[in-house]
């Protein structure tokens, strides 16, 4: 759910603007894509007991290893930064006056305070019911007449153009869907999951056992689920943003509040409020888990006690990133510094290092010494390094059109 930030809001309704429905077969196209590697991620983590990072530490050199997550960490608090501050300007839009940076503040204090002194066990309940907000922008669709027909067949056959504008946004769509931050929170959270149960790795386990086809079966209904949970609602926001905004001429679209703002005319206020409500429910979820990521990812690679089930005092270096992370990004408002060329260049290294992070996760897929009896199949080889590939196309693309 912490896929469809505010960032991702506004990559989403730049879409719909622009395109209007012919963008829309994206999230068809990406959904299986996501799912392979996400579910690749989480069975390393379930099967090894270890996260990414503690697997690239252990077999790839200390320049490899402190450049993944250097860049990982920049990128994930340049997002975070964007999203409090699209927090913020929503907040402003709905009670008015000027002072969305300090209302920035206020949401980037209060996740911070939150999950470092809620235990995680009762904070990610809060955090479950928040996915709610997400269905806002599925609402928000409906409050204009839906031209379905129309909509399936640019779903189907869209007009596809080799216009710079329409390939980088596609190349924005892929970045915003496949993002690296992800795939060290699931394995990590698949860790996490085997400590609360105390539970061992399936490694230290014979392959072909109820176990395993339990865990992977759990494993396969939350990614199918919650990938699909995700893309949909990214249709959503991308329908809603063609039939309004699209509709009425609107295309120059920078960020999700730009976004709520330009609905209130064209859809109402129940279009407003509701789109408006969902940025600022989707960036309190996606906030702790783009910190929650690095401080995993920096936590891996320097072989620290990283875990969001210890208090502060059992893990404070783990901590320490998360609070670093999250106050940088939130000092990103106060600066002089574009929230959305940020954005851009945090995409940017989101793409650079997305592919060879999955290049190594597949191969970490196949490898004995991490997965023992329990290495991948066929089918989920093949749709992971397709992934990879799309990806990869996606780093080449950009890199063309930016020269």
């Amino acid at each position: 759910a912490a896929d469809d930030d505010p960032s991702g809001i506004a990559t989403y309704s730049q879409a719909g603007a622009k395109f209007g429905f012919h963008t829309l077969w994206t999230l068809a196209f990406t959904y299986p894509l996501m799912v392979a590697i996400q579910i690749v991620s989480a069975r390393i983590g379930r099967v090894s007991g270890h996260g990414l990072a503690t697997h690239i530490r252990h077999q790839y050199s200390r320049r490899v290893l402190h450049s993944i997550i250097f860049l990982l960490v920049t990128a994930n608090t340049i997002n975070i930064g964007a999203d409090i501050a699209a927090m913020g300007d929503a907040c402003t839009l709905l009670i008015g006056g000027d002072g969305s940076r300090y209302f920035a503040l206020g949401f980037g204090l209060a996740s911070l305070l939150l999950q470092i002194f809620i235990p995680y066990k009762r904070y990610v309940r809060i955090l479950k019911w928040l996915t709610f907000a997400l269905f806002a922008y599925i609402a928000t669709a409906f409050v204009e007449a839906i031209p379905w027909r129309t909509v399936l067949h640019d779903f189907v056959l869209p007009r596809w153009s080799w216009q710079r504008e329409y390939v980088t946004t596609l190349v924005a769509i892929f970045g915003t869907t496949i993002s690296p931050y992800l795939f060290f929170w699931q394995s990590s959270q698949e860790v996490e999951e085997l400590r609360r149960h105390r539970q061992k790795p399936l490694r230290d386990a014979p392959a072909h056992t109820a176990l395993e086809a339990q865990s992977f079966q759990s494993i396969n209904v939350d990614t199918v689920v919650g990938m699909g949970v995700s893309n949909i609602v990214a249709f959503f926001i991308m329908l809603s943003a063609a039939v309004t905004l699209h509709a009425h001429g609107v295309s120059d679209i920078q960020t999700s509040a730009d976004a709520a703002a330009a609905l209130r005319p064209l859809a109402g206020d129940a279009a407003f409020w509701l789109f408006t409500l969902g940025i600022i429910g989707t960036g309190l979820l996606s906030v702790p888990v783009l910190a929650g990521s690095a401080a995993y990812a920096v936590g891996g690679a320097f072989n620290w006690n990283s875990s969001l089930e210890h208090s502060f005092s059992e893990a404070r270096p783990f901590y320490a990133v998360v609070a670093a992370a999250t106050l940088i990004g939130t000092a990103l408002c106060f600066s002089p510094i574009n929230p959305m060329r940020a954005l851009y260049w945090s995409a940017v290294i989101n793409g650079v290092i997305a592919v060879p992070i999955m290049a190594i996760m597949m191969r970490m897929a196949v490898n004995a010494r991490v997965m023992g009896e329990h290495r991948i199949g066929p089918w989920l080889h093949g749709l992971g390094w397709l992934a990879t590939a799309v990806m990869a196309l996606a780093v080449v693309a950009m890199a063309y059109f930016s020269l």
